[in-house]
């Protein structure tokens, strides 16, 4: 997908990071943006930049584990913009490094229905749309942790491996049903965004904490992404711990997994300290 002039561009999460980020970089090449976040305040002020690169953009405060909510999105976006030409589901929580037996089932039923279901959501909702235009494009975010399983991130885990067990099977699907649609599964390492200050359980010390272990700019993942949808790569690797784990993981799972053990539990020790 060469081109995004006077394209339509979803976005999810687009109050704050990498979803604001995504939204500037499509307005920036003449894209139309359709946007939605539960942050008001944070989605309004995404529009206001959005709309100073002068196309259109539609707004929608709603949460994105509401199957319902995301099929009005779609609807909407439809009857103010046009069909989608790329959908990309963004919006996504975290939660605070926590052994697995001891993470409620509420807590690990929000990660999964805003990651996981929001995903699934959204992509369902916007395929219609997707199949009518000649190039288009559905970006699902997953995460480096969704090419391995770390240590006490166990629902995040999943809902990442979940993105990205549904994103190739529907990349295998859609190059027989719809060929011109490309599928894109994204892998973030760590990015300087506001996901570690919506981490479920942690303080704000601790979400403090995370923040300052994050390197890459939203800005700059968003640019990966935006070219990785240019070139048509179905998994976009955002960052070197992102690339080094893809490799590794391919080579050698085990001594990847025992690696990440021990850094992590190193982590920790240290922030306990």
């Amino acid at each position: 997908m060469k081109n995004f002039k006077n394209k339509n561009a979803v976005i999810t999460g687009a109050g704050s990071g990498i979803g604001r980020a995504l939204a500037l970089s499509f307005a920036s090449r003449g894209a139309n943006v359709a946007i939605s976040d539960v942050n008001e305040e944070g989605l309004n002020e995404t529009a206001k930049l959005a709309q100073e690169k002068g196309v259109k953009v539609f707004k929608k405060v709603f949460d994105v584990s509401s199957n319902e909510a995301f099929i009005n999105f779609a609807n909407e976006v439809k009857e103010m913009l046009g069909d989608a030409d790329v959908v990309i589901n963004n919006a996504g929580i975290t939660h605070k490094p926590i052994p697995l037996n001891t993470l409620s089932k509420e807590q690990f039923e929000k990660i999964m229905n805003i990651n996981f279901w929001g995903m699934v959501y959204g992509t369902q909702a916007f395929l219609p749309q997707l199949k009518k235009s000649e190039t288009t494009a559905v970006a699902n975010v997953s995460s480096v942790f969704g090419l391995v399983g770390m240590p006490y991130q166990g629902a995040y885990v999943a809902s990442k491996f979940a993105i990205r067990g549904y994103t190739e099977a529907l990349a295998s699907e859609m190059k027989q049903l719809s060929p011109k649609l490309q599928v894109h599964s994204i892998h973030p390492g760590g990015i300087k965004t506001n996901i570690a200050h919506s981490t479920e359980g942690a303080t704000e010390a601790e979400k403090k904490q995370m923040a300052q272990t994050f390197k890459i700019t939203a800005d700059q993942a968003a640019a990966i992404i935006v070219k990785g949808i240019e070139k048509n790569s179905f998994r976009i690797l955002i960052g070197s711990d992102a690339k080094a784990l893809d490799m590794v993981t391919r080579i050698s799972p085990f001594k990847l997994f025992n690696y990440g053990v021990q850094k992590l539990l190193k982590r920790n020790a240290q922030a306990n300290s």
